[in-house]
C-alpha cells in the first residue's frame, strides 16, 4: 500500500510503516495515504494551514473514483492578425482537438470548435458563433455535467474590461460572464491570452474553474502557455499521480513550469504568470504557491463525451456514489460563501460534511472491491 499517513488533529502527519498498530486516540485520524496519490503542494499546504480536516478532504478526493459526467468541450482560436500567428494558433487548437478526440469515451456531438476560419467540422469564431455555441451546449447540459472551454489567440484590455480578440466585434470578459452565468453544472474555463487576467474575477463563482495566462493586468503580451498546457493534455508525461489521465490542475501545473523554463533558458524576464481559481473567490494562486484553489481541478479530467466509473451501474453502489456527489458539490458551495461565515460555524459544517463524504466513499470502495 506504500507508506502511511497517522494524522493527528493539532498535528502534521507522521510516517508510519505497514503493520504499524499504534492506537487512534479521540479527536485523531487514521487515513491510509499512497505517496504516489499525486497530493502536491496543495495538500503540503492544507495539511500545515488548514489542518486535519482538509487534508482528510483531499484524501477522500484524490482517492475516489471518477464521477458519472457527460463532458462537453468548447475551444476557440480567434482572430490571429498575422499569418504566423494564424499558424502557431491552428497548430495548438489542432493539438488539443486531436487529444480530445483520442480519449476513448470521446463523441462528436460533445465538441465544438470555432477558428478564424470556418471548414469541417469548425464554425466561424465570432460573436454569433460563441453565443450559438455556448446556448446549444447549455441546453444539452444537466447538473453534473461539465463543460471544458478553451480559449487560444489574442487578448487586450483598455483599463476597464478585458476582451477575447474574435472575428468582428470581440467580446469583454463582462459579456462571457453574462453569457456563461446560467449554465448548469461545471464550467471549467481557460483562457491562454494575453490579458487574460481580468477574466479570473469576472467569471469566478461556485462551480468555476478558471486558468488565467496571466497573473496581474499590466501582462498583456503574447504567450507561450498555451504551447505547455496542450502540451500536458496530449502527452501523459503531465501525469503526476499516474492515474492515466491528465487533470486540469496537472495541465496547470505542468504548463507554469515549462513556462518558467522557457523564458530562464532565453534569460527573459517572464512577461506571463498563470494563475487557476476554483474555490469562487476571485483571487487565484500561481503554481507552487500556497493557496486553497487546486481542489476541485484535481478532479476534473477534460474530455468531450460521457465519464463512467466502473461502479455506476451497480444498483447497490450507484446510489452511493450519486450521494458522494452530492457532498462533494455540497463541499464545493460552502466553501464559496466560506468568507460570509463564521469561522467556528464554517468547520463544524465542513467536518460533518467531510466526514460523511469519507464515510460514503469507504462504502463505495469496499463495495468496488468487493
Amino acid at each position: 500500500m506504500g507508506a502511511e499517513a497517522f494524522v493527528r488533529g493539532q498535528g502534521s502527519p507522521v510516517s508510519m510503516a505497514e503493520g504499524d498498530s499504534r492506537p487512534v486516540k479521540p479527536g485523531q485520524y487514521y487515513l491510509r495515504v499512497k505517496e504516489a496519490d499525486g497530493l502536491t503542494g496543495v495538500c503540503r499546504y492544507l495539511r500545515r494551514e488548514v489542518g486535519v480536516i482538509a487534508f482528510l478532504a483531499l484524501s477522500v478526493v484524490w482517492s475516489s473514483a471518477l464521477l458519472a459526467q457527460d463532458q462537453y468541450a468548447l475551444v476557440v482560436t480567434g482572430a490571429s492578425g498575422e499569418s504566423s500567428f494564424g499558424e502557431r494558433y491552428d497548430r495548438w487548437r489542432s493539438s488539443l482537438v486531436t487529444a480530445l478526440r483520442g480519449q476513448p469515451t470521446f463523441e462528436e456531438t460533445h465538441l465544438v470548435v470555432l477558428a478564424e476560419r470556418p471548414g469541417p467540422d469548425v464554425g466561424r469564431a465570432s460573436r454569433a458563433g460563441v453565443r450559438q455555441a455556448v446556448e446549444q451546449l447549455a441546453a444539452r447540459m444537466g447538473r453534473d455535467s461539465v463543460l471544458y472551454i478553451v480559449l487560444i489567440g489574442h487578448g487586450s484590455f483598455d483599463g476597464v474590461d478585458a476582451k477575447f480578440n474574435l472575428v468582428g466585434p470581440d467580446l469583454e470578459a463582462r459579456e462571457w460572464a453574462t453569457l456563461l452565468g446560467l449554465l448548469p453544472g461545471h464550467l471549467v474555463f481557460v483562457n491562454t491570452t494575453g490579458a487574460s487576467y481580468p477574466f479570473l474575477a469576472r467569471l469566478s463563482g461556485p462551480s468555476h474553474t478558471i486558468v488565467t495566462a496571466t497573473g496581474s493586468s499590466v501582462q498583456r503580451f503574447e504567450t507561450i502557455f498555451p504551447e505547455f498546457f496542450i502540451t500536458a493534455l496530449a502527452e501523459l508525461s503531465a501525469d503526476l499521480d499516474k492515474s492515466g489521465r491528465v487533470s486540469v490542475l496537472e495541465a496547470f501545473e505542468f504548463a507554469s513550469s515549462g513556462v518558467r523554463q522557457w523564458y530562464r533558458q532565453r534569460g527573459q524576464l517572464a512577461t506571463e504568470r498563470a494563475l487557476i481559481d476554483d474555490n469562487g473567490d476571485g483571487r487565484g494562486r500561481e503554481s507552487g504557491e500556497p493557496g486553497p484553489d487546486g481542489v476541485v481541478a484535481g478532479r476534473l479530467y477534460p474530455g468531450a463525451g460521457p465519464v463512467q466509473s466502473l461502479v455506476d451501474t451497480d444498483p447497490v453502489i450507484a446510489p452511493l456514489v450519486a450521494r458522494r456527489q452530492e457532498l462533494q458539490r455540497a463541499v464545493d458551495e460552502l466553501k464559496a460563501v466560506k468568507d460570509g461565515m463564521d469561522a467556528a460555524a464554517y468547520r463544524r459544517e465542513l467536518e460533518l460534511l467531510l466526514l460523511e463524504l469519507a464515510r460514503v466513499s469507504r462504502q463505495i470502495r469496499l463495495g468496488a472491491a468487493g
